[in-house]
């Protein structure tokens, strides 16, 4: 059984409301009206919906205002918004397409016109929900991995921001992008399945702990694999511990045999390690940090031509790699805070102990 469809419809005209409520069959569809912009953002901010349905004539603001203040929230931003109007010049369907519009209705609109576009939009947004509550709960989990390890900051938020500006910069497409973002918060997701024991032990661990602690990586891959938007995701996680020259795990692929986002996100990841302050050592300066990664792509750690690439960002605009601090962060980033504020960390600080002074990304020797 599936919930009814619920459905803004923001008209000042009572008879074009009515219309469309008559079209929208009751069993099918909950209907809300707002006769104006205020009271639509008002309902918007308080109530679930899964279309809203906008007059482009409004008497407060007009339809494309609201439109863009819509996608300007990212609780909203996935929102279908159909248009209504009888504005059918060009230049009019270009600005609703530009201010976010999904889809356009004209006044003199049949009812199974409406419904099919209605209905559409409903169900991909369903659709796009679910797969966002995934995404989200996953990115929560990797987020509490993270802040049980005090020395790393916000190790992947970072990662996430430089590993998309890396990836611009060689000419990525969205996709890759996109699965570049999921990766800087994703990548350790794994260590979930890693004891406390290890993953916070002090000095070097033994032989069949290092066993466990790299399965870390397949752990994570085995948890992004569902989903088949992580497909490229699922590489980097898989990955991102191979090594140039072979000598990285799981499966020791050795020069392009390994992915190449998981290459990209690798330069990314030791860089941030070393370029950071962390409890146990301070920011290393820019010299040092180019000296050192220089050093072991020598050694065969990573790949020479990414590596020169990514130096020459370093070296010439290295400006590019500091996340803004109006950088909009996702909405598992407000479920962790969430999490956070009720205390429930400090008592997993507190319960796995002292901390590795290894840190939990790439260290610049390739340990976890």
């Amino acid at each position: 059984m599936q919930a009814p469809y619920r459905v803004l419809v923001v008209d000042d005209m009572e008879t074009n409301r009515q219309l469309i409520i008559n079209s929208l069959q009751p069993s099918r569809y909950v209907v809300a009206e707002a006769i104006d912009g205020k009271g639509a953002l008002d309902m918007l901010a308080c109530q679930q919906f899964d279309v809203v349905v906008l007059d482009v004539m409004l008497p407060d603001m007009d339809g494309f205002e609201i439109c863009r203040t819509i996608r300007c929230n990212p609780d909203w931003h996935l929102l279908p918004v159909i248009m209504l109007t009888v504005l059918d010049s060009p230049d009019s369907l270009v600005r609703g397409m530009e201010a976010g519009a999904t889809d356009y209705i004209s006044k003199s609109f049949n009812s199974i016109e409406l419904t099919a576009k209605v209905a559409a939009a409903a169900e991909k947004k369903r659709t796009t929900d679910r797969l966002d509550d995934t995404e989200s709960v996953l990115f929560a989990l990797a987020r509490m991995v993270e802040a049980k390890d005090e020395t790393t900051g916000n190790h992947c938020d970072r990662l996430s921001y430089m590993a998309m500006v890396f990836g611009q910069e060689l000419g990525l497409d969205y996709d890759d992008l996109d699965a570049l973002r999921r990766g800087g918060i994703l990548h350790d997701i794994g260590k979930l399945g890693i004891p406390d024991s290890i993953l916070f032990k002090q000095g070097a661990l033994d032989a069949d702990e290092w066993k466990l602690m790299k399965q870390h990586s397949e752990i994570g891959a085995s948890l992004c694999s569902p989903l088949r938007t992580m497909r490229k995701t699922r590489d980097i996680v898989r990955h991102h511990h191979e090594r140039w020259d072979g000598s990285g795990y799981p499966y020791g692929l050795k020069g392009e045999e390994i992915p190449l986002l998981a290459r990209i996100f690798q330069i990314v990841d030791v860089y941030d390690a070393l370029a950071s302050e962390r409890p146990y050592k301070t920011a290393w300066p820019p010299q040092k940090v180019i000296a050192v990664m220089e050093e072991e792509t020598s050694k065969g750690l990573w790949d020479p031509e990414l590596m020169a690439r990514f130096m020459d960002i370093v070296r010439s605009r290295p400006e590019l790699f500091i996340k803004p601090e109006e950088v909009e962060t996702d909405r598992s980033a407000r479920i962790f805070e969430e999490i956070a504020g009720s205390g429930a960390l400090n008592w997993c600080r507190a319960s796995s102990g002292k901390k590795s002074t290894s840190g939990s990304g790439g260290d610049g020797a390739g340990n976890t």
